[in-house]
């Protein structure tokens, strides 16, 4: 998945956005990128997109 694609449709937050959260706050969950980012805190449909990168940048 490229950074610079955009996870959250309705606040058109990119991933790039959301991997920069988690690395500077240490976010380990869900929540917390929606409380940082608000990405995920509309439809919902991101927050598998958002747990797959928690996942990846968690376990590096």
């Amino acid at each position: 998945m490229p950074d610079d694609i955009i996870i959250c449709n309705c606040n058109e937050i990119y991933k790039s956005t959301i991997v920069k959260a988690i690395r500077e706050k240490s976010l380990s969950t869900v929540e917390q990128v929606q409380e940082e980012t608000t990405a995920g805190t509309v439809c919902g449909s991101c927050i598998e997109d958002i747990e797959s990168i928690l996942k990846e940048i968690n376990t590096i």
